[in-house]
């Protein structure tokens, strides 16, 4: 993988946040519902678009050089006052292993920091060794365990908080 291009999420990427949508090991690791509603996928851009306006979040559609959507990365919710963001990603099957995550985290931080964000967090299950790597990678830290964190529907369990200051190397 050579680049990951970053593009304001749009109504343009609908087919690929239905694939992130379907795909079980998203949903597992994710707040999106294990049985996703009908018109699920457009509610949630409705979500960011409304968000982009007033400023509580943004999300960016990930492609790679060739063109080919790689997945999606956003600052799900963004607390201005508080200058912090609670940062995410999720990656397309086909695009997992190649560093595509670590390249989109690493864009997303730089972003937040260029817009006065001095604290940024990511919410990891336990059980997801593999985004607890693309934050190391990306030099965030783990606070801790919150141990039965509430995640959705009946979900309950273990999540690390890992957060990044722009001071961090």
């Amino acid at each position: 993988m050579t680049g990951v291009r970053l593009e304001p999420l749009s109504g343009a990427h609908l087919t690929g946040l239905r694939e992130l949508i379907d795909d079980p090991t998203i949903r597992r690791f994710t707040r999106i519902p294990d049985d996703p509603p009908a018109g699920f996928a457009e509610q949630w851009l409705g979500r960011y678009e409304q968000g982009r306006l007033t400023g509580e979040c943004e999300a960016f559609a990930l492609f790679g050089d060739d063109g080919a959507f790689l997945g999606f990365a956003g600052a799900v919710h963004v607390d201005r006052e508080a200058a912090t963001a609670e940062l995410g990603y999720m990656i397309a099957r086909a695009a997992r292993g190649r560093g595509v995550a670590t390249q989109a985290l690493r864009e997303l931080t730089a972003r937040c920091f260029a817009q006065d964000l001095v604290r940024l967090e990511l919410l990891i299950a336990v059980a997801n060794v593999g985004s607890q790597k693309v934050a190391e990678r990306c030099g965030y830290t783990c606070e801790g365990v919150l141990r039965s964190k509430h995640v959705k529907e009946l979900l309950r369990e273990d999540t690390q908080i890992w957060s990044r200051l722009p001071t961090d190397p």
